[in-house]
């Protein structure tokens, strides 16, 4: 006799309470196998598949596309027909539920999906496991096998870094950066339209109102919070960026991966909070302390249809201007297509603003809570400049620096824009931390 499990919308991890269903991928009558997504749901970090842990028939779905539900709602049921020791071993098999990470249970215990009739409850059959030449693809996650084919990535070429060879899509990623080395910096992506859902209404005064939640809504309770707990600080200088350009032009013009001015802003950026790692911390107001950080994730600000974003690059003082190109193209991607995950928009320790491919010269930026400071950058356009003595047509850029002034004074801030803006000017004083 079948057994009806429910599954439930799961702790989708960094305190998110709550996700609204974009689509479904399952319909009722589905046999399902373990692991497989079965909504799309998107949270206040990301867009999220999110696969579910048993494997059956589907009996019932739970929301529909637009609605929002909390941690903990139901989301499905699944009746499972298989004997009851079977029905242990698949249950057990899966022990987290977001796509990415492994469940422990082994690729031969995968499931073939065939569509049933509504109401009709079935077992589910064995299908084997994905096959290569010299045998079964070491590969659980669905993201995995996603991120591959998507990307053209041959799985049988990659060696497992897991346990017993297991392909992580850590595995996947080094490839596919090292792939992207070899080639020239992507072009901007095409933004893709944000998913249709109904969260706009109009009255009959002509009144439309539009829920502050998903995305829209993350980032104006966290403006909000940082307005509110950060007592903070704007200065800014200009500063003449055409030797910074001509450097860029020159690295361009060898053979090797395109290098972005992005890419070198957050060279300079990592190289400033190496001089005044005060800047590169938080401060945890419970214990009245504030927290300095020995590495720098790199936070840069990313506008989408579906809002702002900010990724994350990790330990972006270890790595140079190449390597950041690709990450921060990669991300960016990611951030316009909405497959970002929550992981990768959390962990910060800095942010860099470039509001100047909006078209604008100076701002004065909000913090991203709970960091202590953000870099701004301007468009870099040619203006009238003293140089040398004579008045010339320059490169100029205007950069700004917000600060907590809980961690630092205007003096260490000071220093840590004036130093940039050398860096800026003069490409070769960072040579100096080299």
């Amino acid at each position: 006799m079948a057994q009806v499990l429910e599954f439930k919308l799961p702790d989708l991890g960094e305190g998110l309470t709550e996700a609204e269903i974009v689509r479904w991928l399952v319909q009722v009558g589905d046999v399902v196998a373990i692991d497989q997504p079965v909504v799309e749901v998107e949270t206040a970090k990301a867009m999220v598949e999110v696969p579910c842990p048993y494997g059956g028939v589907v009996t019932a779905r739970y929301g529909e596309e637009g609605t929002e539900l909390p941690v903990g709602a139901p989301l499905l049921t699944v009746a499972v027909g298989a004997p009851a020791a079977e029905t242990d071993a698949e249950t057990e098999g899966s022990g987290n539920v977001l796509v990415g990470y492994g469940t422990g249970a082994p690729p031969a215990r995968r499931r073939r999906v065939r569509r049933m009739g509504p109401g009709v409850v079935t077992s589910v059959e064995d299908a084997p496991p994905i096959a290569r030449d010299d045998g079964p693809v070491p590969v659980i996650s669905p993201l995995v096998r996603r991120l591959a084919r998507e990307n053209g990535l041959e799985l049988r070429e990659l060696t497992g870094s897991g346990r017993d060879g297991l392909i992580l899509r850590a595995d996947v990623e080094k490839a596919l950066r090292a792939a992207a080395a070899q080639e020239a910096i992507a072009q901007e992506a095409t933004l893709l339209p944000p998913a249709t859902r109904p969260t706009t209404t109009t009255d009959t005064d002509g009144v439309t109102r539009t829920p502050l939640r998903g995305i829209r809504g993350a980032v104006a309770d966290k403006l909000s919070r940082s307005r509110r707990e950060i007592p903070d600080a704007t200065c800014w200088v200009d500063a003449d960026a055409t030797e910074l350009m001509r450097t860029r032009a020159a690295m361009n013009a060898v053979a090797g991966p395109k290098i972005s001015v992005l890419a070198l802003l957050a060279r300079i950026c990592t190289a400033a909070l190496a001089r005044f790692p005060e800047l590169n911390s938080s401060v945890d107001t419970e214990a009245r302390e504030v927290v300095r950080f020995d590495r720098v994730h790199l936070g840069f600000a990313a506008q989408t249809e579906r809002g702002l974003v900010v990724p994350v690059v990790r330990d972006a003082g270890a790595r140079n201007a190449e390597v950041l190109s690709v990450e921060f193209a990669r991300l960016t991607e990611a951030a316009r297509s909405g497959t970002l995950t929550p992981g990768d928009l959390t962990g910060g320790t800095f942010t860099l603003n470039n509001y100047g491919v909006f078209g604008v010269d100076g701002s004065t930026p909000i913090i991203n809570h709970p960091e202590a400071a953000m870099l701004g950058v301007g468009r870099i356009v040619p203006k009238p400049w003293v140089h040398e003595g004579e008045l010339a047509v320059r490169q100029v850029v205007q950069l700004s620096l917000t600060f907590d002034h809980r961690v630092c004074d205007g003096g260490t801030a000071g220093g840590f824009l004036r130093y940039v803006a050398d860096c800026v000017e003069q490409p070769a004083v960072l040579l100096r931390n080299l």
